[in-house]
């Protein structure tokens, strides 16, 4: 992809872009968000989105890479500042709207590179610019563990400087200006003491990039002075403004080296611990089935919509909304509106929105006809989208595919705790973490204390495409997925909360590796908790 990336100068935007180039795409421009002229305190803006600390020196750092740098002022201000964010005039987040509209009309790019590592607020807020321009966000470094990031990046030979402290134990007189080798056993300390982010995602410090292996110079600070603008005796906060800077020439990185760096997903499963199970088990027989399931998603021919009775928490299941398909009478995508109609008069009519559907089950009858179906399912979920898992399987003549929606009255948290509200986690961006949303769907969502999730198949997610390896393999990486979205809603989560799993396989000679990879998994979070 032709990649435009946002940056700030700091080192999470630059090794992104490492990333990035590691995983085949071209950084064509960089974008940068910064303050007003002579606004006052312009070097530190009271931003929720933007590091603005250092903006002075960005330029020299586009210069460094040779590439084209667009720059938009910040006009807004953070005024939606909920869980999830929709247009809103006079916000922050709709001048970076402007600034990506531009870069992609001038530079034609498909992507966007952005350094998110841990902040929800500023993941989502990118995400929905780039749902409206058309743009794929790639943050390669979401939910990576810190230490191991830090250590990464300084082992990468990203050189960044500390130019901003804002967290007990980091002295402006110590630290301003040292680089993260410098710093990192600090940091390290720091951390295990008092709570500190290793990587600043908590505003601990921030970072400028001197040099990197995607320069062409490096960027030299011949001068600067601190700013002391807190001068708490705990947790001072302090800057560094940068007066004279200036390029000097450098030995570039071989295109080889560079695409060495961490150029494929890093795939948290063992190839040892693998063969282990399927060996462990490849006398067996089939097991029983250890499952049982009382509830309405288990695929049944029905000719119309059926409402379940409301249960005591306010769930209720719509089974059976079916799409039929003559192809006489009407394409594919006409028939699936059609039925998605349907299904929303039939919500409506409960005294219900779309937006209470939390789960969604859809049967195909051919997979082919999947991309058809779906352009008319993404007209009915914009923001936080259902949960969502979809099969082909075998369905009564002229059925083109059949819905099942479980539906409760919640409200979208903001933030606030509210009762019976809804949290969503809809990750669009493509990272290392778990396969990206590519599409109307959520990959969790938790009311109250309940937790859905959407079905995760072996997708590497850097590349969306399918593990090789096998279905031992498959299993393992698909139920690996799941874990990591559990972790991300709830950090105490383990398969021992899971209360009801579906596996679905192509085939009955399947069942040995789901079930054994589920047990496996199964005994060792066992033996650590």
């Amino acid at each position: 992809m032709r990649v435009a990336a946002l940056i700030s100068g700091g080192k999470d935007s630059c090794y992104n872009m490492m990333q990035c180039v590691a995983a085949g795409h071209q950084i064509v421009a960089l974008a940068n968000l910064r303050p007003a002229k002579n606004q006052v305190g312009s070097d530190e803006l009271d931003s929720y989105m933007y590091q603005t600390v250092g903006h002075q020196a960005v330029e020299l750092f586009a210069e460094a890479m040779g590439l084209p740098l667009y720059r938009q002022t910040i006009k807004g201000t953070s005024m939606e500042t909920g869980r999830m964010y929709t247009r809103c005039e006079g916000d922050e987040v709709e001048d970076l709207y402007e600034l990506l509209k531009y870069v992609k009309e001038k530079e034609n790019i498909d992507g966007v590179s952005v350094g998110a590592i841990l902040s929800d607020y500023q993941r989502v807020r990118v995400e929905n610019v780039c749902r409206r321009l058309d743009l794929q966000p790639l943050a390669y470094l979401w939910r990576r563990n810190q230490e191991d990031l830090l250590r990464e990046m300084i082992s990468s030979d990203i050189e960044a400087m500390i130019i901003k402290v804002a967290a007990f134990g980091l002295d402006p007189d110590k630290h301003l200006g040292k680089t993260l080798d410098q710093v990192e056993s600090d940091l390290c300390e720091l951390s295990k003491k008092y709570g500190v982010n290793v990587c600043g995602e908590g505003g601990e410090y921030e970072t400028f990039t001197l040099d990197c292996p995607l320069f062409k110079k490096r960027v030299v600070v011949d001068s600067s002075e601190v700013v002391l603008h807190s001068a708490d005796a705990f947790a001072p906060v302090a800057y560094l403004r940068f007066l004279e800077l200036h390029l000097e020439e450098k030995q570039l990185t071989s295109p080889e080296k560079l695409f060495a760096i961490n150029c494929s997903c890093e795939m948290e499963y063992n190839k040892d611990h693998i063969s282990a199970i399927a060996e462990e088990n490849s006398q067996g027989e089939i097991p029983p089935c250890i499952w049982k399931s009382s509830h309405p998603p288990l695929l049944q021919y029905c000719k119309k919509s059926e409402w379940s009775g409301k249960s005591l928490n306010g769930y209720q299941w719509i089974k059976c909304t079916t799409a039929s398909f003559l192809p006489s009478e009407l394409s594919v995508v006409d028939a699936a509106a059609e039925a998605f109609s349907s299904l929303q008069a039939v919500i409506n009519a409960e005294g219900l929105e779309l937006k209470d559907v939390i789960l969604v089950y859809v049967y195909i009858r051919n997979m082919e006809d999947f991309s058809a179906i779906n352009s008319a399912y993404v007209k009915m979920f914009d923001l936080c989208p259902p949960a969502r898992v979809c099969v082909e399987t075998l369905l009564p003549d002229g059925q083109l595919f059949s819905v099942d929606c479980l539906v409760h009255k919640s409200t979208i948290t903001t933030g606030e705790i509210l009762p019976c509200s809804k949290e969503v986690m809809h990750v669009q961006s493509i990272s290392h973490w778990a396969p990206a949303s590519i599409g109307p769907y959520s990959q969790a969502i938790k009311v109250g204390e309940v937790l859905y999730t959407a079905g995760q198949i072996a997708l590497v997610p850097c590349t969306m495409k399918l593990v090789s390896g096998g279905v031992w393999t498959e299993a393992s990486v698909s139920l690996k997925h799941t874990l990591k979205i559990l972790k991300a809603m709830s950090r105490e989560a383990t398969l021992h909360h899971v209360l009801l799993a579906h596996c679905y396989v192509t085939s009955s000679k399947y069942i040995l590796a789901a079930l054994s990879t589920w047990q496996k998994n199964l005994r060792t979070h066992e033996k650590n908790s």
